[in-house]
């Protein structure tokens, strides 16, 4: 029997099988139920909402009279991040892809900033900052958690607003005039903890991708960092560079 990860046990399921069938060739037949539902040790009932979960999220395909087969999923969006022409933020991007974007306000809140965050925002740890953590969603799906601190004497009212819906950054040059000029992101890869793997629909441990950004206005000084937590299977992040101003 596969011995699948800690975790609901659909989930676990899903999240072998999503390993296994990307290190298998397009088209490949899956293995009938009854083999599966052996080698996993789970029930029909547990299998198929597993394998509805890969078909749904483009790794699999039904065909009737052929049977369960392996497809690529096309990337679901891309998430872009420019140096050049603009600071647009996720919403901006992908509603002009013609996707439907999802915002739930998990924390808004004015703390004193955790050191981590101060030293990116040029700020005391003493100082206070607003703190906005936020589950974005792309028509329907999770896709990421987003953790985003400002200065609270610059943005006060950023504390208050509604930002379930809409950029944050759109936000910030509407009621601020904010001059977000600059960029500077990093990418590594962390692992989900289970309050995110709930929030996600993934497992516990299963690998995210963390995209850090700190904006800057014209003259260098920090404005906004921000630290988002995305599933990988259905993100993409882009990086645009230019070399002499062209």
């Amino acid at each position: 029997m596969t011995t699948t990860p800690a975790g609901p046990k659909y989930l676990s399921v899903r999240e072998h099988l999503r390993r296994r069938v990307s290190a298998l060739p397009e088209h490949t037949l899956l293995p009938p139920e009854p083999q599966l539902c052996a080698e996993y040790g789970v029930s029909r009932i547990t299998l198929r909402r597993a394998v509805d979960g890969l078909v749904a999220d483009g790794h699999l395909v039904r065909e009737q009279g052929r049977g369960t087969y392996v497809t690529r999923p096309a990337i679901r969006h891309e998430y872009r991040e420019s140096f050049v022409h603009r600071i647009a933020g996720f919403t901006s991007v992908m509603t002009e892809q013609g996707a439907q974007v999802g915002t739930t306000v998990l924390t808004q809140r004015v703390v004193p900033a955790p050191s981590s965050v101060a030293g990116e925002l040029a700020l005391a740890v003493a100082d206070d900052v607003v703190e906005l953590v936020r589950l974005r969603s792309v028509d329907g799906a999770p896709n990421h958690v987003a953790h985003s601190f400002l200065p609270a004497a610059v943005y006060p009212k950023a504390a208050e607003a509604d930002l379930s819906q809409g950029s944050l950054y759109e936000y910030l040059r509407r009621e601020y005039a904010a001059d977000l000029a600059h960029a500077r992101i990093v990418v590594d890869v962390g692992m989900a903890a289970p309050d995110e793997a709930e929030l996600l629909d993934v497992v516990a441990g299963s690998p995210l991708l963390v995209v850090r950004t700190t904006v800057h206005d014209s003259g260098g000084h920090p404005l906004v960092h921000s630290f988002s937590r995305l599933r990988p299977d259905v993100s993409q992040v882009e990086f645009e560079v230019s070399v002499g101003g062209k």
